[in-house]
């Protein structure tokens, strides 16, 4: 039975590539035509097309072609290992997603009871849901809705109002210049860990990550939450006042 060939344009609208694609992996030695016609024509062959599908999967996963080259030239590397490398990527991908479509019901749930939203507040609040894929693991977003449904939305609104009135309290007494070891101001760092745990669940990780996120893209969280984001000044001050009543700290 003759193996199944293809011209290099025939490969390239069976793929959805274009033949300079394909003339270009020739060219840098990726991927070559392994049979030639008598006339001289260039044929690829089943295990070229192997090879195409393993190159691709690769680019997909980000590899640039020296990468891509060094990868395919090890002795582990597999069509096998490609592919289950690509599909936990995709996985990855969907689970992201899946997680943003959820998000953006939520917007457009909250947008719905809304007289009017400019398109400037749309863009943030995209910006702002991205912004938080890049500082929590798939599973520590996943626990923190987990976390809303338990706390429940009239939980929330308690909590975010509350936030700014304990931020107020806490910069009046760094203002004033008391003592982080007073006890007023240790009684606020005991309510302010409490609003902690009760978002994070009591996970450090997760503690952690809102931390750095705090921390990295203050300027973004302040102009969309306002008084309810701590200054870098007041977080340090919080953080003296728990290390001196023994709070711990993530």
């Amino acid at each position: 039975m003759r193996e199944d060939t293809w011209k290099v344009g025939e490969l390239a609208r069976s793929t959805g590539l274009t033949v300079r694609t394909l003339h270009h992996y020739d060219r840098v030695g990726l991927l070559s035509p392994s049979h030639r016609t008598a006339s001289g024509h260039r044929l690829y062959v089943a295990a070229d097309v192997a090879r195409l599908q393993q190159i691709r999967s690769l680019r997909e996963l980000g590899f640039s072609l020296d990468e891509v080259r060094e990868f395919l030239e090890r002795p582990d590397a597999s069509p096998r290992r490609v592919v289950r490398m690509h599909l936990e990527r995709l996985r990855e991908q969907i689970a992201v997603q899946s997680r943003l479509c959820e998000r953006l019901e939520a917007v457009a749930a909250t947008l719905d009871r809304a007289e009017e939203v400019s398109a400037r507040d749309l863009i943030t609040t995209i910006e702002m849901m991205t912004m938080y894929e890049r500082y929590y693991t798939p599973e520590q977003l996943e626990e923190l809705e987990r976390r809303r449904e338990t706390v429940g939305e009239a939980r929330i609104r308690e909590v975010e109002a509350e936030w700014p009135r304990l931020i107020a309290e806490v910069r009046a007494a760094m203002q004033a210049g008391t003592d982080p070891a007073d006890a007023r101001v240790q009684e606020l760092a005991r309510r302010w860990m409490e609003l902690v745990r009760e978002f994070t669940g009591g996970d450090p990780e997760i503690a952690r990550a809102a931390r750095r996120l705090n921390e990295e893209q203050h300027q973004g969280l302040r102009e969309q939450h306002g008084d309810a984001i701590p200054t870098p000044d007041v977080m340090e001050y919080v953080g003296r006042a728990m290390a001196a009543a023994g709070i711990s700290h993530p």
